[in-house]
């Protein structure tokens, strides 16, 4: 089981709560990728909008770049949407 980073003070956070925070994704390509991430996201951010997603496929199309600007509410729960994230077995990179 991975170690927890060291809890963050709040007032020695890089980031303002609440504020958008943009969620790197990599993975296979595959028909449902974008919707079953959507979903995942959905998860720690019921106000995300699927809409706001942006897609780049790697040039011969193998893999899927997704980006999900999420509104970062904590710390825990973008530490949460993270590991929820990289423990999908659809997923290859989180960022």
């Amino acid at each position: 089981m991975p170690t927890m980073p060291p809890e963050i003070p709040p007032d020695q956070s890089l980031i303002e709560y609440p504020s958008f925070f943009p969620i790197k994704v990599m993975g296979k390509a595959h028909p449902d990728f974008a919707q079953t991430l959507v979903e995942v996201v959905l998860q720690y951010d019921p106000e995300f909008d699927a809409a706001t997603v942006e897609m780049r496929p790697s040039k011969n199309g193998t893999y899927l770049g997704l980006t999900f600007t999420v509104k970062a509410t904590s710390r825990e729960q973008l530490d949460n949407l993270y590991r929820a994230l990289h423990g999908h077995p659809m997923v290859s990179i989180v960022l």
